[in-house]
């Protein structure tokens, strides 16, 4: 079967052993990798691929093998029944970036927390373990799996849990009429409500755009007749329940949020890839609508190929999050600085004793007790507030949606009056718009300086916003060295940068540039020409925030120049890039 991809990707009908098949979704929503289904052999624990949808995929050798490891819980994990998980791996350096893909077009109305990373790829899982004495093994063992580039946990999860259970009863043909549905989707615009249909059920969703006010949900609400076939409305196309994953150490989660900021390396030991992948993600999402800009991964097992890297004692720990639930990690990993250890985590309603904060060397054993094993020091005060109102919502049976959107919009406020004074410095880097001359150069950022910035926050500091007590001033300092301030900084460099070339163009459309042109030689107007339309190109490729109105008004500047210029200049510049 053939899927539509879009033009993102060079993709091959992909074959291996008979003990694996493999599904997939349209490239356009983010799937430059197929999705895959994958089965243990009933003789051994070897996990093989078989089949391709769409049936145009290239995967690496390394990237099978992570996928393959990556899609089965570890075997002390002891999941029955059904279970969901994330992972997410790094792409082979040796693979062609396609280039032109539809997702790029997307991606800039993306929030940056949901933008596509081209290194990393994501798998979402199903996987069944059911008792079954016709196998030699004893068990049906199976898992259907998603690779995508876009990190929408929750709608993913959602179209494995409607495609799934039925496939793992009719087998491939079930798959192909779920492919056949899942290629006739619309394009993953942001902002814009979809309706998509799979296997007799419409999902309604909204994908966040990077203009939405943070911490606000559009939620997607039934209209009229018009929707009275909508069966799934997702409220979030990518959030995961926050309070029950801070459910165990909500009394440590401004000390967690520190943590993710600074980039610090830290481990989640969890009894199951459920546990594991959604404590994970609620971390990473927890400095939201700032982005995570380390490694991160949500399930990691001894078999992935960054298993060396990350686990050596011959360099200190990378800035990277770690979901684990191989009991050989607590020995392997027990010199990294910050260890969280979770048990189950309870259906909602059901609250968890409270893990303690402990020194590192007492997670020595296997069998250690569920806690946070650090010595780290929080820069600032224990927000008493927050742990109060979580406390009384558990003794209110308060619902855990309800105890999630308090904890989101806590994290979001903290978050928000951190940044702001880095926002508010960095606008000031930016050269003033009557420094803009359309015959120069567009003018530089003026460099950032640490101590400058410090000696801003006596007065438009944190303290304007936040309640919160401590040291902001150490925290500062410690994220202003952490990738994290590394990757926001380049972000919003990129963003500046590419305001001033669009009011570059913009003084530049002001001016009469055919005037220009009657006062200088063949030469200099044909090297204008040639400068605005690599100007057009640029604002193009780039995506610059130009109004589509200056973009036609530099065309007919450009046409007007060529026009004014000799047939014989006229037919080499009409050739010549764009007009």
């Amino acid at each position: 079967m053939t899927l539509t991809l879009w033009k993102c990707t060079e993709q091959i009908f992909f074959s291996m052993s008979v003990n694996l098949g493999f599904s997939g979704m349209p490239v356009s929503w983010g799937t430059e990798m197929p999705g895959l289904e994958l089965w243990r052999e009933e003789t051994s624990s070897e996990r093989h691929l078989q089949v391709i949808y769409p049936q145009h995929s290239k995967l690496t050798d390394k990237e099978k093998t992570n996928i393959c490891y990556l899609s089965f819980p570890d075997s002390n994990s002891g999941c029955l029944g059904d279970t969901q998980f994330c992972f997410r791996f790094r792409q082979s350096s040796g693979r062609r970036v396609s280039l032109h893909c539809l997702l790029d077009q997307f991606d800039k109305d993306l929030p940056v927390y949901l933008k596509k990373d081209p290194a990393y790829f994501y798998g979402y899982v199903y996987f069944r373990q059911v008792r079954d004495k016709t196998l030699k093994r004893g068990y049906f063992q199976k898992s259907l799996v998603l690779i995508s580039k876009l990190p929408y946990i929750h709608f993913f999860h959602t179209v494995l849990k409607q495609i799934a259970p039925e496939y793992f009863e009719k087998s491939e043909p079930y798959l192909e009429a779920a492919c056949n549905d899942v290629d006739r989707w619309p394009a993953p615009v942001p902002g814009k409500t979809l309706h998509l249909p799979i296997m007799g059920v419409v999902m309604k969703v909204r994908i966040p755009t990077c203009h939405d006010k943070p911490g606000t949900t559009q939620i997607v609400q039934l209209t009229q007749q018009a929707d009275t076939h909508i069966s799934v409305i997702l409220p979030t196309v990518h959030e995961v329940d926050l309070f029950r994953c801070f459910c165990p150490v909500f009394l440590h989660s401004q000390m967690l949020w520190e943590l993710v900021l600074l980039g610090e390396p830290l481990v989640v030991m969890a009894p199951s890839p459920s546990e594991s992948s959604e404590t994970v993600l609620a971390l990473v999402n927890c400095i939201s609508p700032l982005k995570y800009f380390s490694d991160f991964r949500p399930y990691f097992t001894i078999h992935d190929s960054e298993f060396k890297e990350y686990t050596t004692r011959t360099q200190a720990p990378p800035s990277v999050i770690l979901g684990v639930t191989n009991p050989f990690f607590a020995k392997t990993l027990q010199h990294w600085p910050h260890i969280i250890r979770i048990g189950d985590l309870k259906p909602a309603g059901e609250i968890p004793k409270q893990v303690k904060v402990k020194k590192l060397k007492n997670l020595k054993t296997l069998d250690s007790k569920p806690g946070v094993y650090t010595s780290y020091k929080p820069y600032l005060n224990r927000d008493e507030e927050i742990i109060k109102q979580l406390q009384k919502g558990v003794q209110q049976k308060r619902p855990s949606e309800a105890q999630s959107v308090i904890l989101r919009r806590y994290f979001l406020e903290l978050t928000q009056s951190f940044i702001i004074p880095l926002e508010r410095y960095v606008a000031s880097l930016m050269p003033l718009q009557k420094s803009i001359s359309p015959w120069k150069s567009p003018p530089q950022l003026r460099q950032f300086l640490p101590e400058e910035f410090m000696k801003t926050l006596e007065k438009t500091g944190p303290q304007l916003t936040s309640r919160i007590k401590g040291d902001w001033i150490g925290l500062y300092r410690h994220f202003l060295k952490s990738p994290n301030f590394d990757g926001w900084f380049k972000t919003r460099r990129k963003e500046m940068t590419q305001k001033l070339e669009a009011l570059h163009l913009e003084a530049l459309c002001e001016e009469d540039l055919l005037l220009w042109t009657q006062k200088h030689t063949e030469v200099e107007t044909v090297d204008l020409v040639l400068k605005l339309k690599n100007k057009l190109l640029q604002a193009d490729r780039e995506h610059l925030p130009v109004k589509p109105d200056t973009m036609e008004k530099l065309r007919t500047h450009i046409d007007a120049i060529i026009l004014a210029l000799p047939e014989d200049l006229q037919g080499i510049l009409l050739k010549t890039g764009m007009t």
